[in-house]
């Protein structure tokens, strides 16, 4: 099967098993795309053996496993996250506004999301109902947008939360079995950032007909990145939009694509850079952990009732 996938795609040579690539000495970066239950295992003897990595969101099934998994990485190797909303045009182009001043001080961000996964009805995916799997509405639909309010007005210092599970049977359309929900379907985050700027954050599973969209409110202006179509903001094409006159996007690397393959296409054309430069342009393991900390902090706010402190 792995030499027939790797004909279809025009690969030299397929692996039937994740070891046999991560010993291959013409291998140089171990991308992991896997279940988030399997990254552990796969990342740890990748690192061992030297690689880069590109590991996709959330590096780790738990904190304790991001934790291991960030202390692992040698001086040297390249390993690095797949928030690949950071490299969605929209918002990029907003963070370089924000860092150049465009917006004046910033007051309040007020950030909108929906996940598909997390509806009342599913598609085939009953792991990602179990909170124990690593793949949640929290890790994945909450975890891909933290980075970019985070990059765009600075990390949190302290948050407030209320995580619920709304829907607690869930069908999985495949088998019209039901399922049980562990993991929330609806979360509500309040936060202060470094930066004096204050932030709310819904995310809601499920479908639905509204937009995801991030509003932030400067002294001097106001910016929103909102996508075309209901998704979450690693997923959906976005636009950006301005209380003033904003210049388009720059070129995209892949201008033949569009939204997540477009974001895709241009975190491997980073990679492509860093690695030869010894640069580091995408989140590493070390802010993969941060983000982690930051989901692990959302959860205690809610279960604890208790505002929690981040350094």
């Amino acid at each position: 099967m792995a030499d027939e996938a790797a004909s279809l795609f025009g690969a030299k040579r397929g692996y039937g098993r994740a070891e046999d690539l991560i010993h291959d000495t013409d291998v140089d970066v171990v991308v992991v795309t896997v279940r988030v239950q399997e990254h552990h295992a796969i990342v740890l003897s990748a690192l061992a053996a030297g690689k880069h990595i590109y590991c996709e969101w959330p590096l780790g099934a738990n904190l304790q496993e991001a934790q291991e998994l960030a202390a692992a990485v040698k001086p040297g190797q390249l390993a690095v996250v797949g928030a690949q909303g950071l490299s969605a045009p929209a918002i990029r182009q907003a963070i370089d506004l924000v860092q150049g001043g465009a917006i004046g001080r910033l007051k309040v961000l007020r950030v909108y999301n929906t996940a598909a996964a997390w509806g009342p009805e599913v598609a085939a995916r009953g792991y990602l109902q179990d909170k124990a799997s690593g793949a949640t509405l929290a890790t994945i639909g909450m975890g891909h947008v933290l980075p970019a309010i985070e990059a765009l007005i600075g990390p949190y210092l302290q948050v407030d939360a209320r995580c619920s599970i709304l829907t607690k049977q869930v069908r999985v359309k495949a088998t019209g079995e039901f399922v049980e929900r562990t993991c929330e379907d609806h979360i509500l985050a309040l936060g202060s950032h470094d930066s004096g700027c204050v932030s709310t954050l819904e995310v809601i599973g499920g479908r639905s007909d509204r937009t995801a969209l991030l509003e932030l409110v400067g002294e001097d202006g106001v910016l929103s990145i909102s996508g075309t179509v209901a998704g979450s903001y690693q997923i959906a094409q976005l636009r950006l939009d301005a209380s003033f006159s904003i210049d388009p996007f720059p070129a995209p690397v892949a201008p033949h694509l569009s939204g997540p393959p477009a974001n895709l296409a241009e975190v491997y054309a980073r990679l492509a850079t860093d690695i030869p430069l010894g640069t580091t342009t995408l989140p590493s393991f070390t802010d993969a952990l941060r983000i982690t900390k930051l989901i692990d902090a959302i959860d205690k706010a809610s279960s604890s009732g208790v505002r929690q402190f981040l350094g």
